[in-house]
């Protein structure tokens, strides 16, 4: 599957929602090598993602994710950052998620250490004192009782580990 996305986003063709779901099943199933991973990030970077896309990887990921069920759904934010911008700007989101959570909105904020930019939200919270490494139960508790969770990527998307290393040696922003 990998390798026929690999080869349309080549040809600058968009994959459909199905293929990009199934492309990114394959990596987080680890059936995907560490350089099928390396090609098809940087083809579709060079392409550029599509919503479609994006929404095709997202499922796939939801599927491999360990769930946190947040109480206060309809009321919760939920806050990432794109990270890598290249530029070493500030990191907003973290800063954001704070700000929200002390004016009483529960917040879940994903987050990861940093990729392919200066510092990532688990890079910053670290420095702060706070414990990043919780399992997904703790992050539910703490999203309800406390009104933040910090939603570690490698304990929420343990899947994603096929992933870290080429994106680490890629060193730009992916999807």
């Amino acid at each position: 599957m990998i390798q026929q996305a690999i080869h349309k986003l080549l040809e600058r063709t968009h994959l459909t929602h199905e293929e990009a779901f199934g492309a990114m099943h394959s990596i987080m199933s680890g059936d995907a090598s560490d350089a099928q991973i390396g090609a098809f990030l940087i083809a579709m970077r060079m392409k550029g993602e599509q919503a479609h896309e994006i929404a095709g990887f997202a499922k796939a990921m939801q599927q491999k994710a360990h769930p946190v069920t947040v109480d206060r759904l309809g009321e919760a934010l939920d806050i990432v950052g794109t990270g890598g911008d290249g530029k070493h700007t500030f990191n907003i989101s973290t800063i954001a998620a704070l700000v929200a959570a002390g004016a009483g909105i529960p917040v879940a904020k994903h987050g990861n250490r940093s990729v392919s930019s200066k510092c990532g939200s688990a890079d910053v919270l670290r420095e702060l004192g706070v414990n990043i490494d919780l399992e997904p139960l703790q992050m539910t508790r703490c999203v309800n009782e406390v009104g933040i969770a910090f939603l570690f990527a490698p304990r929420l998307h343990p899947a994603m580990k096929y992933a870290i290393g080429p994106r680490r040696e890629i060193g730009a922003r992916t999807v």
